[in-house]
């Protein structure tokens, strides 16, 4: 047993305490919510505009508001994604308004996502569960039984440039166009409307800026926002001393504090993401929403247990490939080489 789950044992009676805790920062807000939306969907729209009159002018100019509308999109993302767990608003009606309207905006059904996103955090860390809302991670004795296609196929996924140039923009330009196939009726009406809309979007900036650049701009950034976005949520599930568990003895708590990292960004890059660095706390409660997910980190000496992973350290998780049940570790693909030198000592 690890250092936090002996902690975690000791404090067991604890946890009234800091169910507590997050019972009181369960609670949305109408104001903090509307100016949420109006300091990132105004922005992002602004952005836009100047990138089209950038871009008469010079590449180079458009770039880095590329860059910056992309923080933006990742924000109203983040804003759609707390409205599918019903903590952006006190209105269920408004949630849901607001949902589809954001994920129009970023390319994501709203209904079909929810559903979906609703499997992850029922599953998180349950290594019997894997395959809906998470990055593919196999075992080390699943890769090593694996046949050679699919040990391919893994590697080529879990490649660096794939997994975070070519997937992200697969994942929400193309993928995202395509309802589930056990996706109920109205999770698939959502795929639905949700194209419709963009088509009637993308329709009427291509009248006012021309189709080329439509697709230039929105796509730049896209590729950018997707980028981030796929980035954060590896980090999120894909760092040193994460939990993984098969289910017998999976434990939702402990899958919430050391499952789902404490990802500790600069001021900026926290702000832009929405706080969703503080995904142990999402995880434990995802009726928190974003604006108080760091004032109810503060308030629980457990919640600060949790090690951070920092902006740097983060870089890190890029080494990691299998998860190793014998060491209970995610590991790079080395440890094949000391498995099989193992093996082998077995043998003789």
């Amino acid at each position: 047993m690890n250092d936090f789950a002996s902690t975690k044992a000791e404090q067991c009676p604890a946890q009234p305490a800091w169910k507590d805790i997050v019972a009181r920062y369960q609670k949305s807000e109408v104001w903090p919510g509307v100016w949420q939306v109006a300091n990132s969907l105004i922005p992002y729209a602004a952005l836009w505009c100047l990138m089209y009159f950038a871009l008469q002018i010079s590449w180079w100019l458009m770039l880095p508001l590329a860059v910056l509308a992309a923080g933006f999109l990742v924000r109203l993302f983040i804003i759609s994604h707390d409205c599918g767990h019903g903590s952006f608003f006190p209105s269920r009606k408004a949630n849901d308004i607001l949902g589809f309207i954001t994920g129009v905006v970023t390319f994501v059904p709203y209904y079909h996502w929810r559903w979906e996103h609703a499997l992850h955090h029922a599953t998180s860390g349950d290594l019997d569960h894997r395959g809906t809302g998470d990055v593919w991670t196999l075992t080390v004795q699943e890769y090593v039984e694996a046949s050679r296609w699919k040990r391919f196929a893994y590697r080529l996924a879990r490649n660096p440039v794939v997994l975070f140039g070519l997937a992200p923009l697969f994942l929400f330009v193309i993928k995202m166009r395509f309802p589930a196939p056990k996706a109920p009726r109205r999770e698939r009406h959502s795929v639905a409307w949700t194209n419709l809309a963009i088509v009637g979007v993308a329709a009427g900036l291509s009248m006012i800026f021309g189709l080329k650049t439509y697709l230039l701009l929105q796509l730049l950034i896209m590729t950018v926002s997707g980028t981030a976005g796929v980035w954060l949520f590896y980090v999120q599930h894909q760092f040193e001393g994460v939990y993984w568990e098969r289910s017998t003895d999976w434990d939702y708590a402990t899958a919430a504090l050391q499952g789902s990292s404490f990802y500790k960004l600069p001021k900026v890059l926290q702000w832009f993401s929405g706080n969703i660095g503080f995904h142990h706390i999402h995880h434990l409660s995802p009726r928190i929403p974003n604006y108080h997910l760091e004032k109810c980190h503060l308030a629980e000496p457990l919640f600060q247990t949790v090690k951070p992973v920092t902006f740097f350290a983060s870089f890190k998780s890029l080494t990691f490939r299998l998860w190793d049940e014998q060491r209970q570790k995610l590991v790079g693909y080395r440890a094949l080489r000391s498995l099989g030198k193992q093996q082998g000592q077995r043998a003789l």
